[in-house]
């Protein structure tokens, strides 16, 4: 039994009012065996993988954070979708559906949904497997559900562990698994047991309540006292200034998302296309959709000066806590028309907005929500404004990009073609894309509001020819 980190838990309770979960997209080749045996895959690989094997145990009144406990694989994780044979525009369709879905981490966590014989698939001559991985965001970040799918489909049982090194997207960095060990273990090395203490979760929580504000009050005091050390350093131009913000555009209105709105495209490329001298696959992609959104707002009437996106980046494991990351706002200058340029500019923007996420004075006003009771980290979820845009934003957009690491993977001994990613849709993204690497393969995935992208046809469109004339324009 062991205790949710707070900004897990915070994921958790947020799950509750926007869906927030992560979805993995792996294409293999199709494969003779059964769709039994692929669900019997599934059941004896994640028996093995410890974070596949909890679930969520909330403790009555938020008297203390919900805890992970121990949970065997059920069959209803293991979906498979029909009909069999449907071409790939329809399993994109189906996709979109299940974005605007989300699972029941109290019960189960994770379920895994199997696409049989998908024809027409770009890129590809046969029939194809596609599996879609869904997570609940407390069980798991971008970087650690791909680590977690290295174990489920890697080439030996493995479970999965973090380098504890900060993942420069889609740079050197990849994915990897780690060494089976001997005894199931926690994400962070603890023997699974429940813990040693008698009490009840609950009164433990509240006897705990009283030195959580003590500790809370210190630390917040330590956080101003960083915070106004940052603001110092900053005004000195020791620490670089904060991103300014960006207006809203026609994608971040402020009407809810349907459920039924979800929309999906993706794009497969050569990884050869996007690995450009002096430039990483991340500044590539985030020159190409600079492009493409500034074009597909023109087209709508819309001519921006300027536009951002939100860009998580993955930090060091800290502690319990199963997502680790934090979110820059990169400007992606679309006033600059010269395209080689521009690049150099965000590759610019990038590095500046990394350093004054990694300085150490963030790191301290952070510490005050590890301490924050329960009761309170979960009134301030539920009272957070999630119906209203503000009037400026850390992006337009949101890209998500993560190298998976190597084409090894595989699902009951098909090989596995190409991979994406959907980042949630929500209050202010009403478009977010993927940027996700493996092996020798790159897909840039879109993820749209049916109601803010009416034509998401067309945005591929131009997504498609912005890739073209880019990487001409940096080559």
């Amino acid at each position: 039994m062991i205790r949710m980190a707070p900004r897990d838990a915070t994921m958790f309770w947020l799950s509750r009012r926007s869906v927030n979960d992560v979805f993995l997209l792996y294409a293999f080749a199709e494969t003779e065996a059964a769709t039994e045996e692929l669900r019997d895959f599934v059941a004896a690989r994640s028996a093995r993988i410890p974070d596949l094997r909890i679930r969520l145990q909330e403790i009555p009144g938020n008297l203390d954070y919900p805890f992970w406990i121990s949970s065997e694989f059920a069959s209803q994780q293991f979906v498979a979708q029909r009909p069999d044979g449907s071409d790939w525009r329809g399993v994109l369709a189906r996709i979109g559906e299940l974005l605007g879905t989300g699972v029941v981490a109290t019960e189960h966590p994770w379920r895994v949904h199997v696409f049989r014989g998908v024809r027409a698939v770009p890129g590809t001559a046969g029939p194809v497997l596609v599996v879609v991985l869904q997570l609940s965001h407390a069980l798991a970040d971008g970087t650690r559900a791909a680590g977690i799918a290295r174990a489920l489909f890697g080439p030996a049982e493995v479970v999965h562990s973090h380098s504890g090194e900060s993942v420069d997207n889609l740079r050197n960095t990849r994915v990897r698994p780690a060494k089976t060990l001997a005894q199931a273990v926690d994400s962070c090395g603890q023997i699974w047991g429940w813990s040693t203490g008698t009490l009840p979760a609950r009164v433990r929580g509240a006897l705990r309540f009283p030195q959580q504000l003590v500790t809370t009050a210190w630390r917040g005091r330590a956080a101003h006292l960083a915070q106004r050390e940052l603001a110092d350093r900053t005004a000195a131009g020791e620490v670089p200034a904060a991103a300014t913000g960006f207006a809203p555009a026609l994608i971040n209105p402020s009407t809810p998302i349907d459920r039924a709105a979800h929309r999906v495209h993706l794009h497969v490329v050569d990884a050869g296309s996007l690995r450009i001298p002096g430039h990483t696959v991340t500044v590539v992609a985030l020159t190409v959709i600079s492009s493409a959104l500034s074009d597909y707002l023109a087209e709508r009437g819309e001519h921006r000066a300027r536009l951002g996106t939100a860009l998580p980046m993955a930090i060091p494991a800290d502690g319990s806590a199963r997502n680790n990351y934090r979110g820059l706002s990169i400007d992606l200058h679309i006033d600059e028309p010269d395209l080689s340029t521009r690049a150099t500019l965000i590759a610019a923007e990038l590095a500046v907005r990394r350093e004054r996420a990694m300085n150490p004075l963030l790191a301290v006003q952070d510490r005050v929500g590890e301490t924050v009771p329960a009761m309170f980290a979960a009134q301030d979820v539920a009272r957070a404004d999630l119906d209203n845009v503000p009037p400026a934003l850390d992006g337009n957009t949101v890209v998500s990009s993560v190298n998976r690491g190597a084409a090894d993977l595989a699902f009951a001994g098909a090989p596995v073609l190409f991979t994406g990613g959907f980042p949630a849709l929500g209050t202010v993204m009403h478009l977010t894309h993927g940027v996700h690497g493996i092996g020798e393969t790159i897909t840039l995935s879109v993820h749209s509001d049916a109601n803010a992208v009416p034509d998401p046809d067309r945005y591929l469109d131009l997504l498609t020819a912005s890739l073209t004339t880019v990487v001409a324009a940096l080559r």
